[in-house]
């Protein structure tokens, strides 16, 4: 029997859950748990089976085989007891666009089962909507009623919040103040599931995130798990364009650590990239510069805008949906 207070600090439990569209398998035997008080980032392509495992959580469809379960209930038997628990931010709202709103988050607290503490006026201004409680719903922008969906799912102040594709929408101001209402909740105690395209705000957000494509789960862990596989990379600008690098380096490009560069024209120079492949030595990339910058030096040299960085959660993402294919 699994041990009482490990159950207890878990959110949602997903066990080898399966869903299928007639013939069509979506989901093909996806494993997951979310801990209390942590964000968890479900990635993917499109149609890799994201939105389908989250309508599970909600209850909007029984699994086709294993289980999932939120905060210790069957979403779809025992939903009268978790829909007060949790919140929801679809990718559709499915608004009335005469309404303002102001009317339409009052007409949310009506129906909902506990509204919470939650001051209308408070909610709008979290989402910075506050000088928008007059205007009609139709009226908004595309990234307005997406904070308007954030306002409503946050109202009755839920235990587990679900976001699929959060700031879609938005622009760099409003999703930036959206990641931070996530932080706030997050450090308030909510749960968090969200979904999201944009991998930059997986990695702002996440504490831990899986990637799934054609239905399975191919790598997760926290953020720097996941991403350590990919590597470093080094990253350089030489003020030479492609003939006159070729001329003035006849034997090339030196390679570092094994590994051979890449090169891209930009301008009147030419962008080099060395893509080191994954350690366990954190000063990998460190000890390949030594021999470069002696290069750089003996063919007097400079590079331009020298960089080096860890590999990206996108170059992970990437990666594996060429493995897919």
């Amino acid at each position: 029997m699994r041990d009482e207070p490990a159950r207890a600090a878990t959110a949602i439990e997903v066990a080898d859950f399966r869903q299928a569209y007639g013939d069509f398998e979506a989901v093909r035997g996806v494993s997951f748990t979310v801990r209390r008080g942590e964000v968890f980032a479900l990635l993917g392509t499109n149609g890799a089976g994201k939105t389908t495992t989250m309508e599970s959580l909600l209850g909007f469809a029984r699994p086709r085989a294993g289980s999932v379960r939120v905060l210790g209930l069957d979403p779809a038997k025992d939903g009268r007891a978790l829909r007060p628990r949790i919140g929801v931010m679809l990718q559709e709202g499915g608004f009335l666009g005469d309404l303002t709103v102001g009317e339409t988050v009052r007409l949310w607290r009506g129906m909902a089962a506990d509204a919470g503490r939650s001051s209308m006026a408070g909610t709008l201004e979290m989402v910075g909507l506050a000088t928008k409680e007059r205007t009609r719903v139709r009226q908004l922008s595309g990234g307005q009623r997406r904070r308007l969906d954030l306002a409503l799912a946050v109202l009755a102040e839920p235990e587990v919040l679900f976001l699929d594709e959060p700031s879609t929408g938005m622009d760099p101001e409003a999703r930036r103040g959206t990641w931070q209402i996530i932080h706030d909740l997050r450090a308030a105690g909510v749960t968090v599931l969200l979904t999201t395209h944009y991998l930059e705000e997986a990695e702002k957000l996440a504490d831990r995130l899986a990637i799934m494509h054609q239905g399975r789960i191919t790598t997760s862990g926290t953020v720097d798990e996941v991403v350590t596989p990919a590597g470093d990379q080094i990253h350089f600008r030489l003020a030479l364009p492609p003939a006159g690098l070729r001329e003035r380096l006849r034997e090339g490009l030196p390679f570092l650590d094994g590994t051979a560069a890449t090169t891209a024209h930009s301008g009147d120079g030419t962008r080099v990239t060395y893509a080191l492949p994954a350690s366990p030595e954190a000063g990998r990339a460190h000890a390949a510069l030594r021999p470069l910058l002696d290069w750089a030096d003996k063919h007097e040299l400079t590079l331009e805008r020298l960089e080096v960085c860890r590999g990206t959660l996108e170059d992970v993402f990437l990666r594996v949906v060429e493995e897919g294919r």
